[in-house]
């Protein structure tokens, strides 16, 4: 049966065994501080850093179009998700392009707060966005959208505290890539991800019942329930095997981390603010066209 080590040499994606292993690794092969290779390798920092980085820049070069079909549309729900959707994109690539951090001596404390707070963006945006489904095709105005906020704020303030008290108070290394303290560490992932893995089934399982009027009735969000729902159903099952000590396991749960960083905020943009950036548009150009027609424009005698 092969050794964690010779599983995380042969991944494509590779995956840090202890702390002390690649600090071995990284003075053999890296003397010179290069840091795309430090830590997990070329390849998972590679597959990190450029989507993260396209991504980034994909928004920076749509910024000003988008920010003038906000302003037109006045979507207070819409503007505040494109302005958090910001934010947590620039703190994502930091994550992603800091990789050698976790590795590295002297770096702790800074590692375990960037990632704190990237990683509790990201989930503010997951289940900011439950919330807005819950709330079905009433989700607007100025109320709901601080109602949304109220309840993500809350569920995620409580996410911050309980990890913060693992890692600061209790020294567990949550951020760090071991199968060190499975019992304390992956038992608290078992439970994070299985009650992500549990709301979004339930979403499913409302879009399939008698009450699925009630949601959004846009094929977007059901893919991107679906998608979500597979996504932390395979963490799930990565987590406890890892926490039984599985090889494959720890090697599955790396995976599903590099899926989620790399490609979950696009997957928000192209499900919820790419439609909605093209409709306005839409909107602006009927508009238009209706305030030329009733300033006479088209009052043309064909015959």
């Amino acid at each position: 049966m092969p050794t964690l080590p010779g599983l995380a040499a042969e991944s494509p994606i590779a995956i840090p065994v202890s702390r002390t292993l690649d600090s071995n690794i990284l003075e053999e092969s890296a003397p010179h501080g290069q840091w795309l290779f430090e830590c997990h390798g070329f390849w998972h920092n590679v597959a990190l850093i450029v989507p993260s980085l396209l991504f980034v820049l994909y928004l920076a070069f749509q910024a000003k179009k988008s920010f003038v079909k906000l302003s037109n549309g006045r979507s207070y729900i819409m503007i505040s998700y494109y302005g958090t959707l910001w934010l947590i994109s620039l703190l994502n690539l930091a994550w992603c392009s800091l990789q050698g951090w976790e590795c590295g001596s002297g770096n702790e404390v800074a590692w375990n707060i960037l990632s704190l707070l990237t990683k509790s963006g990201m989930l503010f945006l997951e289940v900011s966005l439950v919330v807005f489904l819950l709330q079905g095709n009433y989700a607007s105005g100025f109320e709901t959208l601080t109602w949304i906020f109220i309840i993500s704020g809350l569920i995620v303030g409580c996410d911050i505290l309980l990890k913060a008290i693992y890692v600061f108070g209790f020294g567990v290394p949550l951020f760090v890539d071991s199968i060190e303290n499975p019992h304390h560490k992956w038992g608290l992932w078992v439970v994070h991800r299985l009650v992500l893995t549990a709301v979004y089934g339930f979403i499913l399982f409302l879009y399939h019942s008698k009450w699925r009027e009630r949601l959004p009735a846009r094929p977007a969000f059901y893919k991107y329930i679906t998608i979500m729902f597979t996504l932390n159903a395979i963490a799930l099952l990565a987590c406890a095997l890892t926490g039984r000590g599985a090889n494959f396991g720890f090697w599955l749960y790396g995976a599903t981390i590099v899926c989620y960083h790399a490609f979950y905020l696009p997957l928000i943009y192209v499900t919820f603010l790419a439609d909605f950036l093209q409709e306005e548009g839409l909107h602006l150009e009927n508009a238009y066209y209706s305030e030329m027609k009733d300033a006479g424009f088209f009052d043309v005698d064909w015959d």
